[in-house]
């Protein structure tokens, strides 16, 4: 995006901070929360193009689960039995920080429990399998035969299930909005950043509503950073998701969030009734790539088919609003921390691959020691970006196949 002549002479003053950060969504704002809350006197800002919570962070079904994006023993395999564990205390830290740390009244939290729900007799087998290795690491968790899970799901078709008793849902929108509101920082919303450069010492942020001088800078933009700075793409690569609400319809019957089919599904009930659920991007892979926010046809009938086959209580239910959101899916499908090439004085995080509610507030907490100088904060060495470099080539499964929530 550029200016022109009467925009850039026409804008409103300048303004000065110690840390910038680029994003308003539950990375950019959970790291402006946690640093005024580690140095108060410290000037932030928090920048976004949008509204707070426009992008990913506000559009996702609002799971908080544990562990990385596939089953434990698929992590396991994928990055050693040490990290798999590590990255499973990580994100259940998240959720019992965002339980103690804030007002979860706020932002609905509840703290039910989920089900990761097997869909074929393969999945069914890595969850029976998962038990063991996960109780072992201190992450207790109980297997459930295919009948007593479909009960509880009031569905049909689907084999057994891991209850996880740390699993938990609430209001995405609101819990980024919270964050924002109560950390402190001078929120400027719709301003977009359109150049990001050094000057005497000093980091300058080009939006089209005025010019911003920080000290350091966080880029927390998701899929969106390689707009900015397109050498960083090599770790982010943007991919849609797509979802559906019904009409309310109470009784409540399914009372827990549910992630099935490897995760390329999932779905979740309201107190109102409402159920939400999304997913079927494996079946149309290729199409759910890029920057567009739209709805498809035949994504959304994949979804409603999903429905009513596994509830057919849901068949003749309405659907009352559908909606799609970008995300930036990592190659290894961790989260990515970094340094801005040229800008040493500017950090950048992506790469959350439709997880960030599982990762968020802890990380925030990570990315705003890593700024504040802190050495070797615990846990950075999961997400550091050069282990693309120390690591051999393995075959992994495409970005748009990676299952999301």
């Amino acid at each position: 995006m550029t200016l022109s002549f009467w925009q850039r002479n026409d804008r409103e003053a300048d303004a000065d901070c110690d840390v910038a950060v680029v994003g308003g969504g539950i990375i950019g704002c959970a790291t402006a929360y946690w640093l005024r809350r580690f140095r108060p006197a410290l000037r932030v800002a928090l920048v976004e193009g949008g509204r707070l919570a426009s992008g990913a962070s506000g559009r996702n079904a609002g799971f908080l689960l544990q562990g990385a994006a596939f089953d434990y023993v698929t992590d396991r395999e994928r990055y050693g039995a040490e990290r798999a564990r590590r990255l499973w205390h990580f994100t259940r830290q998240n959720r019992d920080l965002i339980a103690s740390e804030l007002r979860p009244r706020v932002f609905a939290l509840e703290a039910s429990g989920s089900l990761a729900v097997a869909g074929t007799e393969a999945e069914d087998a890595r969850l029976r399998a998962a038990v063991r290795w996960m109780r072992a690491d201190g992450a207790p968790v109980a297997y459930i035969p295919p009948e007593e899970t479909n009960r509880r799901l009031v569905g049909r078709g689907f084999y057994g299930a891991l209850y996880v008793p740390s699993g938990a849902a609430l209001h995405p929108a609101r819990l980024v909005r919270h964050l924002a509101a109560t950390s402190g920082a001078a929120v400027y919303e719709q301003h977009r950043v359109v150049a990001l450069d050094e000057a005497g010492g000093r980091y300058v942020l080009e939006t089209p509503v005025r010019r911003l001088w920080a000290g350091q800078v966080v880029l927390a933009l998701g899929a969106y950073l390689p707009l900015l700075v397109p050498e960083l793409g090599r770790y982010v690569r943007p991919v849609r998701a797509q979802m559906l609400a019904t009409v309310p319809r109470p009784p409540r019957w399914l009372q827990l969030p549910a992630y099935t089919h490897d995760g390329y599904f999932y779905l979740r009930q309201t107190p109102d009734g409402t159920l939400l659920a999304g997913g079927a991007r494996h079946l149309h892979a290729d199409a759910e790539v890029g920057y567009e926010d739209a709805t498809t046809p035949a994504l959304q009938a994949d979804l409603e088919a999903y429905l009513h086959h596994h509830f057919p209580q849901t068949q003749g239910l309405a659907v009352r609003h559908r909606w799609s959101g970008t995300m930036g899916f990592s190659p290894d499908h961790l989260p990515v921390v970094g340094a801005v090439p040229g800008l040493p004085g500017c950090h950048w995080a992506a790469g959350f691959t439709g997880h960030g509610m599982g990762y968020g507030f802890r990380f925030g907490q990570l990315l705003a020691e890593h700024v504040l100088g802190r050495p070797h904060p615990e846990d950075f060495d999961l997400f550091t970006a050069d282990r693309f470099e120390r690591a051999r080539p393995t075959r992994l499964r495409t970005a748009s196949d990676a299952p999301a929530s």
